[in-house]
Protein backbone atom coordinates (compact mmCIF):
# COMPACT_ATOMS: atom_id res chain seq x y z
CA UNK A 1 0.00 0.00 0.00
CA UNK A 2 1.38 3.71 -1.01
CA UNK A 3 1.35 5.86 1.83
CA UNK A 4 3.31 9.30 1.30
CA UNK A 5 3.52 10.21 4.83
CA UNK A 6 5.08 13.19 4.08
CA UNK A 7 6.67 15.60 1.30
CA UNK A 8 8.92 18.85 0.97
CA UNK A 9 10.44 20.41 -1.44
CA UNK A 10 13.81 22.06 -2.40
CA UNK A 11 13.32 25.59 -3.15
CA UNK A 12 15.81 26.39 -6.19
CA UNK A 13 14.04 28.03 -8.23
CA UNK A 14 13.30 26.21 -11.80
CA UNK A 15 15.75 23.24 -10.52
CA UNK A 16 13.30 22.80 -7.22
CA UNK A 17 12.19 19.71 -6.78
CA UNK A 18 10.29 17.07 -4.11
CA UNK A 19 11.19 14.95 -1.85
CA UNK A 20 8.35 12.12 -1.02
CA UNK A 21 8.53 10.20 2.41
CA UNK A 22 6.36 7.12 3.25
CA UNK A 23 5.94 3.83 2.78
CA UNK A 24 5.31 1.84 -0.50
CA UNK A 25 7.03 4.59 -2.92
CA UNK A 26 8.87 1.84 -4.69
CA UNK A 27 5.44 0.43 -5.73
CA UNK A 28 4.18 3.32 -7.31
CA UNK A 29 4.65 3.88 -11.18
CA UNK A 30 3.03 7.57 -10.79
CA UNK A 31 5.01 9.23 -8.48
CA UNK A 32 7.87 8.79 -11.51
CA UNK A 33 6.18 9.93 -13.92
CA UNK A 34 6.87 13.40 -13.07
CA UNK A 35 10.41 13.11 -12.33
CA UNK A 36 11.03 11.27 -15.82
CA UNK A 37 11.58 13.19 -18.98
CA UNK A 38 11.80 10.88 -21.30
CA UNK A 39 10.98 7.12 -21.97
CA UNK A 40 14.94 5.96 -21.49
CA UNK A 41 16.11 5.18 -18.09
CA UNK A 42 18.75 3.56 -16.44
CA UNK A 43 18.65 2.10 -13.12
CA UNK A 44 22.37 2.24 -11.27
CA UNK A 45 22.63 -0.20 -8.05
CA UNK A 46 24.63 -2.35 -6.68
CA UNK A 47 24.93 -6.04 -6.08
CA UNK A 48 23.62 -5.62 -2.31
CA UNK A 49 20.33 -3.72 -3.41
CA UNK A 50 19.30 -4.78 -6.62
CA UNK A 51 17.99 -8.29 -5.25
CA UNK A 52 16.21 -6.51 -2.85
CA UNK A 53 14.12 -3.97 -4.53
CA UNK A 54 15.07 -4.11 -8.11
CA UNK A 55 12.12 -6.04 -9.15
CA UNK A 56 9.50 -3.74 -7.29
CA UNK A 57 11.46 -1.04 -9.08
CA UNK A 58 10.84 -2.11 -12.26
CA UNK A 59 7.24 -3.45 -12.32
CA UNK A 60 6.74 0.53 -11.57
CA UNK A 61 8.85 1.31 -14.50
CA UNK A 62 6.71 -0.44 -17.13
CA UNK A 63 5.84 2.83 -18.79
CA UNK A 64 9.49 3.49 -20.22
CA UNK A 65 12.25 1.86 -21.75
CA UNK A 66 14.72 0.90 -18.71
CA UNK A 67 18.12 -0.44 -18.44
CA UNK A 68 19.97 -1.97 -15.27
CA UNK A 69 23.97 -1.00 -14.65
CA UNK A 70 24.48 -3.14 -11.50
CA UNK A 71 27.83 -1.77 -9.16
CA UNK A 72 30.06 -3.78 -6.77
CA UNK A 73 28.95 -2.58 -3.58
CA UNK A 74 31.35 -0.68 -1.27
CA UNK A 75 32.83 2.50 -0.64
CA UNK A 76 36.11 1.16 -1.58
CA UNK A 77 34.37 0.91 -5.22
CA UNK A 78 33.30 4.57 -5.51
CA UNK A 79 35.85 5.19 -8.28
CA UNK A 80 36.47 6.73 -11.48
CA UNK A 81 36.83 3.21 -12.98
CA UNK A 82 33.60 1.89 -11.63
CA UNK A 83 31.93 5.63 -12.65
CA UNK A 84 33.28 4.44 -16.29
CA UNK A 85 30.62 0.99 -16.23
CA UNK A 86 27.63 3.36 -16.13
CA UNK A 87 28.99 5.42 -19.11
CA UNK A 88 29.70 2.25 -20.73
CA UNK A 89 26.24 0.77 -19.73
CA UNK A 90 24.61 4.16 -21.33
CA UNK A 91 26.90 4.27 -23.98
CA UNK A 92 26.09 0.71 -25.25
CA UNK A 93 22.61 0.98 -25.06
CA UNK A 94 22.33 4.29 -27.42
CA UNK A 95 20.86 6.57 -24.30
CA UNK A 96 20.90 10.17 -26.02
CA UNK A 97 21.07 13.44 -24.03
CA UNK A 98 16.99 13.32 -22.66
CA UNK A 99 17.62 10.24 -20.45
CA UNK A 100 17.12 9.65 -16.94
CA UNK A 101 19.94 8.18 -14.90
CA UNK A 102 17.64 6.83 -11.64
CA UNK A 103 19.97 5.96 -8.15
CA UNK A 104 19.02 3.17 -6.15
CA UNK A 105 21.09 2.30 -3.30
CA UNK A 106 22.81 4.27 -0.15
CA UNK A 107 24.97 7.05 -0.81
CA UNK A 108 27.87 5.54 -3.00
CA UNK A 109 25.13 4.57 -5.29
CA UNK A 110 24.02 7.97 -5.27
CA UNK A 111 26.99 10.37 -5.48
CA UNK A 112 28.44 8.42 -8.63
CA UNK A 113 24.79 8.27 -10.39
CA UNK A 114 24.52 11.70 -10.13
CA UNK A 115 27.90 12.68 -11.05
CA UNK A 116 27.72 10.33 -14.78
CA UNK A 117 24.38 12.03 -15.17
CA UNK A 118 26.16 15.63 -14.58
CA UNK A 119 28.80 14.52 -17.09
CA UNK A 120 27.05 12.39 -19.38
CA UNK A 121 25.99 14.44 -22.56
CA UNK A 122 26.64 17.20 -20.31
CA UNK A 123 23.98 16.24 -18.32
CA UNK A 124 21.28 14.10 -18.13
CA UNK A 125 17.87 13.81 -15.44
CA UNK A 126 18.63 12.38 -12.73
CA UNK A 127 16.48 10.52 -9.95
CA UNK A 128 16.92 9.31 -6.25
CA UNK A 129 15.64 6.41 -4.68
CA UNK A 130 17.73 5.69 -1.21
CA UNK A 131 17.94 2.85 0.44
CA UNK A 132 20.00 3.54 3.27
CA UNK A 133 19.32 5.44 6.46
CA UNK A 134 22.14 7.73 5.98
CA UNK A 135 21.78 8.63 2.29
CA UNK A 136 17.66 9.17 2.88
CA UNK A 137 18.72 12.11 5.28
CA UNK A 138 22.04 13.43 3.69
CA UNK A 139 23.82 12.27 0.15
CA UNK A 140 19.96 12.38 -1.68
CA UNK A 141 19.21 15.60 -0.87
CA UNK A 142 21.26 18.78 -2.10
CA UNK A 143 23.29 17.50 -5.56
CA UNK A 144 26.69 17.00 -4.24
CA UNK A 145 27.85 14.38 -6.57
CA UNK A 146 31.20 12.65 -7.20
CA UNK A 147 33.84 9.88 -6.75
CA UNK A 148 36.46 9.40 -3.96
CA UNK A 149 40.98 9.32 -5.09
CA UNK A 150 42.99 7.36 -2.91
CA UNK A 151 44.32 10.79 -1.50
CA UNK A 152 41.31 11.68 -0.22
CA UNK A 153 37.39 11.82 -0.33
CA UNK A 154 35.20 13.43 -2.78
CA UNK A 155 37.50 15.33 -4.17
CA UNK A 156 36.20 14.49 -7.79
CA UNK A 157 32.61 15.75 -8.71
CA UNK A 158 30.15 18.11 -9.06
CA UNK A 159 27.10 19.58 -7.96
CA UNK A 160 24.10 18.65 -9.62
CA UNK A 161 20.32 18.25 -8.55
CA UNK A 162 18.25 16.30 -8.73
CA UNK A 163 14.53 15.96 -10.40
CA UNK A 164 13.09 13.62 -7.52
CA UNK A 165 13.42 12.25 -4.10
CA UNK A 166 11.73 9.58 -3.64
CA UNK A 167 12.46 8.02 0.03
CA UNK A 168 10.49 4.72 0.92
CA UNK A 169 11.42 3.83 5.03
CA UNK A 170 10.06 0.08 4.07
CA UNK A 171 13.84 -0.17 2.60
CA UNK A 172 15.27 0.38 5.94
CA UNK A 173 13.83 -3.14 7.21
CA UNK A 174 16.63 -4.64 5.78
CA UNK A 175 19.48 -2.40 6.81
CA UNK A 176 22.22 -3.60 8.56
CA UNK A 177 22.41 -2.62 11.92
CA UNK A 178 25.33 -0.91 11.75
CA UNK A 179 24.45 1.35 8.66
CA UNK A 180 21.29 2.15 10.73
CA UNK A 181 23.82 3.88 13.01
CA UNK A 182 25.97 5.29 10.52
CA UNK A 183 22.50 6.92 9.30
CA UNK A 184 21.78 8.73 12.58
CA UNK A 185 25.61 10.20 12.60
CA UNK A 186 24.00 12.60 10.00
CA UNK A 187 20.48 12.93 11.42
CA UNK A 188 21.95 14.25 15.08
CA UNK A 189 24.22 16.69 13.30
CA UNK A 190 20.93 18.49 12.30
CA UNK A 191 20.32 19.20 15.84
CA UNK A 192 23.86 19.50 16.55
CA UNK A 193 24.42 22.57 14.04
CA UNK A 194 21.20 24.80 14.15
CA UNK A 195 18.44 22.93 15.19
CA UNK A 196 18.29 22.61 19.41
CA UNK A 197 14.88 21.43 19.95
CA UNK A 198 15.66 18.56 17.00
CA UNK A 199 18.70 17.44 19.51
CA UNK A 200 16.28 16.82 22.13
CA UNK A 201 13.86 15.52 20.05
CA UNK A 202 16.52 12.53 19.46
CA UNK A 203 17.82 12.46 23.21
CA UNK A 204 14.08 11.35 23.94
CA UNK A 205 13.60 8.98 21.08
CA UNK A 206 16.79 7.37 20.24
CA UNK A 207 15.93 3.81 21.19
CA UNK A 208 12.87 4.02 18.86
CA UNK A 209 15.18 5.08 16.15
CA UNK A 210 17.02 2.43 17.17
CA UNK A 211 14.45 -0.27 17.02
CA UNK A 212 13.12 0.74 13.75
CA UNK A 213 9.91 2.64 14.80
CA UNK A 214 8.37 3.28 11.39
CA UNK A 215 6.44 6.61 12.96
CA UNK A 216 10.19 7.77 14.27
CA UNK A 217 12.18 7.04 11.56
CA UNK A 218 9.82 8.95 9.10
CA UNK A 219 9.90 11.97 11.98
CA UNK A 220 13.46 12.34 11.81
CA UNK A 221 13.73 11.92 8.23
CA UNK A 222 11.71 14.45 7.64
CA UNK A 223 13.00 16.49 9.88
CA UNK A 224 16.48 16.19 8.72
CA UNK A 225 15.19 16.76 4.88
CA UNK A 226 13.98 19.59 5.91
CA UNK A 227 16.88 21.12 7.65
CA UNK A 228 19.46 20.45 4.61
CA UNK A 229 16.61 21.73 1.88
CA UNK A 230 16.98 25.17 3.57
CA UNK A 231 20.63 25.12 3.77
CA UNK A 232 20.79 24.23 0.36
CA UNK A 233 18.30 26.75 -1.47
CA UNK A 234 19.56 29.53 1.20
CA UNK A 235 24.01 28.50 0.06
CA UNK A 236 23.55 25.72 -2.85
CA UNK A 237 27.29 25.83 -3.66
CA UNK A 238 28.44 25.98 -0.11
CA UNK A 239 29.85 29.44 0.04
CA UNK A 240 29.21 30.19 3.13
CA UNK A 241 26.04 28.65 6.00
CA UNK A 242 25.62 25.09 3.70
CA UNK A 243 29.51 24.42 4.81
CA UNK A 244 28.24 23.75 8.49
CA UNK A 245 26.52 20.70 7.04
CA UNK A 246 30.13 19.41 7.54
CA UNK A 247 29.90 19.29 11.29
CA UNK A 248 32.52 16.54 12.10
CA UNK A 249 33.79 15.77 8.56
CA UNK A 250 37.09 17.14 8.44
CA UNK A 251 37.91 14.38 11.16
CA UNK A 252 35.49 11.89 9.54
CA UNK A 253 37.25 12.06 6.22
CA UNK A 254 40.71 11.84 7.57
CA UNK A 255 39.18 8.50 9.56
CA UNK A 256 38.12 7.36 6.42
CA UNK A 257 41.32 7.86 3.68
CA UNK A 258 43.59 6.63 6.91
CA UNK A 259 42.13 3.13 7.56
CA UNK A 260 40.65 2.61 3.77
CA UNK A 261 37.91 3.36 2.18
CA UNK A 262 34.70 1.06 4.05
CA UNK A 263 36.60 0.01 6.92
CA UNK A 264 35.04 2.77 8.92
CA UNK A 265 31.53 3.31 7.27
CA UNK A 266 31.20 6.78 6.82
CA UNK A 267 28.66 7.54 9.83
CA UNK A 268 30.97 6.12 11.56
CA UNK A 269 33.39 8.46 11.26
CA UNK A 270 31.72 11.17 11.62
CA UNK A 271 30.46 9.95 14.84
CA UNK A 272 33.48 10.28 16.27
CA UNK A 273 34.88 13.46 14.20
CA UNK A 274 31.47 15.44 16.01
CA UNK A 275 33.23 14.33 18.97
CA UNK A 276 36.20 15.32 18.26
CA UNK A 277 34.67 18.65 17.03
CA UNK A 278 32.60 19.35 20.20
CA UNK A 279 35.84 18.26 22.54
CA UNK A 280 37.75 20.80 20.28
CA UNK A 281 34.89 23.62 21.35
CA UNK A 282 35.08 22.61 24.86
CA UNK A 283 38.76 23.23 25.12
CA UNK A 284 38.83 26.55 23.37
CA UNK A 285 35.80 27.57 26.14
CA UNK A 286 33.24 27.43 23.44
CA UNK A 287 31.11 24.64 24.90
CA UNK A 288 30.32 24.01 28.41
CA UNK A 289 31.14 20.65 29.83
CA UNK A 290 27.68 19.28 30.50
CA UNK A 291 26.65 20.04 26.56
CA UNK A 292 30.26 17.90 25.72
CA UNK A 293 28.95 14.71 27.73
CA UNK A 294 25.63 15.26 26.37
CA UNK A 295 26.55 15.08 22.93
CA UNK A 296 29.44 12.08 23.42
CA UNK A 297 26.69 10.08 25.11
CA UNK A 298 23.93 10.32 22.54
CA UNK A 299 26.60 9.40 19.99
CA UNK A 300 27.41 6.70 22.04
CA UNK A 301 23.87 5.97 22.17
CA UNK A 302 23.28 6.07 18.75
CA UNK A 303 26.07 3.14 18.26
CA UNK A 304 28.64 4.94 17.22
CA UNK A 305 32.56 5.15 17.98
CA UNK A 306 33.45 8.50 20.29
CA UNK A 307 36.49 8.46 19.64
CA UNK A 308 39.10 8.66 16.69
CA UNK A 309 41.42 5.28 15.98
CA UNK A 310 44.62 4.53 17.51
CA UNK A 311 45.82 3.23 13.80
CA UNK A 312 46.25 6.88 12.97
CA UNK A 313 49.11 8.86 14.43
CA UNK A 314 49.65 12.61 14.88
CA UNK A 315 51.59 13.75 11.61
CA UNK A 316 49.37 11.39 9.42
CA UNK A 317 46.14 12.67 10.54
CA UNK A 318 47.29 15.86 10.31
CA UNK A 319 48.34 15.09 6.26
CA UNK A 320 45.20 13.36 5.63
CA UNK A 321 43.03 16.54 7.51
CA UNK A 322 45.23 18.73 5.42
CA UNK A 323 43.54 17.23 1.67
CA UNK A 324 40.21 18.45 2.58
CA UNK A 325 37.64 20.57 0.03
CA UNK A 326 37.39 22.86 3.26
CA UNK A 327 41.20 23.79 3.25
CA UNK A 328 41.90 27.36 2.80
CA UNK A 329 45.54 28.73 2.24
CA UNK A 330 46.98 25.61 3.57
CA UNK A 331 44.72 25.63 6.76
CA UNK A 332 41.61 23.27 7.52
CA UNK A 333 38.33 25.17 8.14
CA UNK A 334 36.62 23.38 11.07
CA UNK A 335 32.61 23.37 11.84
CA UNK A 336 32.96 24.20 15.72
CA UNK A 337 29.74 24.70 17.96
CA UNK A 338 29.40 27.60 20.62
CA UNK A 339 26.23 25.10 21.90
CA UNK A 340 24.36 22.46 20.73
CA UNK A 341 22.17 24.07 17.66
CA UNK A 342 24.59 26.46 17.30
CA UNK A 343 27.44 25.78 14.64
CA UNK A 344 29.90 27.96 12.94
CA UNK A 345 32.93 27.74 10.41
CA UNK A 346 36.75 28.83 11.60
CA UNK A 347 40.46 28.43 10.38
CA UNK A 348 41.21 30.25 14.00
CA UNK A 349 42.54 27.47 16.25
CA UNK A 350 45.50 26.15 17.80
CA UNK A 351 46.69 23.26 16.29
CA UNK A 352 48.00 22.11 19.50
CA UNK A 353 44.61 22.21 20.74
CA UNK A 354 44.06 19.88 18.14
CA UNK A 355 46.27 17.48 18.48
CA UNK A 356 45.66 17.67 22.67
CA UNK A 357 41.88 16.71 21.45
CA UNK A 358 43.23 14.06 18.95
CA UNK A 359 44.94 12.15 22.09
CA UNK A 360 47.61 12.68 20.05
CA UNK A 361 51.42 14.07 21.23
CA UNK A 362 52.06 17.94 19.58
CA UNK A 363 53.77 18.12 16.22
Amino acid sequence: MVDIKNSLRVELGDRGYPILIGTGLLDAPRLFDDAIASRQVMVVSNETVAPLYMRRLLRALTAFDVRQAILPDGEVYKTLDMLNRIYTALLENRFDRGCTLLALGGGVIGDMTGFAAATYQRGVGFVQVPTTLLSQVDSSVGGKTGVNHPLGKNMIGAFYQPSGVLIDVETLSTLPDRELSAGLAEIIKYGLIDDASFFDWLDANMEALRRRDTEALVHAIQRSCADKARVVAADEREAGQRALLNLGHTFGHAIETGMGYGTWLHGEAVGAGMCLAAAMSERMGLLDRASLERIVALIARAGLPTAPPPEIDAKRFRSLMAVDKKVRDGKPRLVLLRGIGDAFLTSMFDDDALASVLGLPSA
